[in-house]
């Protein structure tokens, strides 16, 4: 009798295992969600037409998940878009050891190249594009004019003005230094960041931070929220839409995955950010 009961509970846990499994890969592999949200500025005159960010990060180029054949068909999604700035969040690359194959600088950013909006491509590193080894990575970004690197810098685009940060988790980012660039600079503003964790320290003249960096945890729990977020503040800045103080934070679950190769009831994105004036 016992051991009749022990098989049983051994099939109903290799089916479990299974089905986890199933449902891993199935969210690791899936295409990625397209998220939407439209922010309101008065820095845009009235009249003016929107203009629309895609925001991609974490896209983690390595195998198995996430080969540069993978990362080029994102590529063409996001461009089918037809969004006006892409903005990319950092972490390029994994250097995970659990990959199954780790991709040169070259191969991973080639898929980018392809990118394509009217005003460009803005990119700031993340803490592994760092320890993968950053200026093998600039070497090749820069053979893409269209795709400008800001490491606590600005500039403007269209009626944006953007001050992206260098990467916080590895002790890199500068707001101080990114606000003065920003300053005297016409346009609505608008922060690109690696990590959340410095919306709090944004001025609240600067309405829109974009960031990524916690995967919204990666490996959640179904119920909402997850064991680990990579982030100071738990899950309040660690996924989705954030409101605070006139601000608005959006961080993204990212495209690829770190230490493993795989995730669970989360899963990667895409957000098409649309700013407009003020509707009456």
């Amino acid at each position: 009798m016992a051991k009749t009961m022990m098989r049983r509970v051994a099939a109903v846990a290799l089916v479990l295992a299974v089905l986890v499994g199933a449902k891993a890969w199935h969210d690791t592999m899936r295409a990625p969600v397209m998220e939407r949200l439209v922010v309101e500025s008065p820095a845009l005159p009235a009249g003016s037409p929107p203009v629309t960010i895609a925001l991609l990060s974490d896209i983690h180029v390595a195998g198995p998940d996430m080969p540069p054949e993978r990362l080029a068909r994102i590529v063409a999604q996001v461009n089918g878009l037809k969004p006006d700035l892409i903005a990319i969040a950092g972490d390029l690359v994994s250097e995970k050891r659990t990959a199954s194959r780790i991709y040169t600088a070259a191969e991973v950013i080639a898929p980018l190249g392809k990118l394509d909006a009217p005003l460009g491509v803005v990119l700031v590193p993340g803490n592994h594009d760092h320890w993968f080894g950053w200026e093998k990575l600039a070497t090749e970004i820069a053979r893409y004019p269209q795709i400008r690197v800001l490491r606590n810098e600005a500039l403007t685009a269209g009626p944006l003005v953007i001050g992206g940060m260098d990467d916080d988790f590895t002790g890199r980012a500068d707001l101080p230094a990114t606000m003065a660039a920003m300053a005297g600079r016409s346009g609505v503003p608008v922060v690109l960041t690696h990590s959340p964790d410095i919306f709090p320290n944004v001025p609240v003249q600067v309405p829109l931070v974009l960031a990524g960096h916690t995967h919204c945890g990666q490996i959640a729990w179904p119920w909402g929220g997850a064991p680990a977020t990579m982030s100071d503040y738990g899950d309040r800045y660690a996924c989705g839409v954030v409101r605070q103080n006139g601000k608005v934070l959006v961080t993204s679950a990212g495209l690829g995955t770190s230490l493993l190769p795989l995730r669970l009831f989360t899963h990667p994105e895409v957000w098409l950010i649309e700013i407009r004036p003020p509707q009456r």
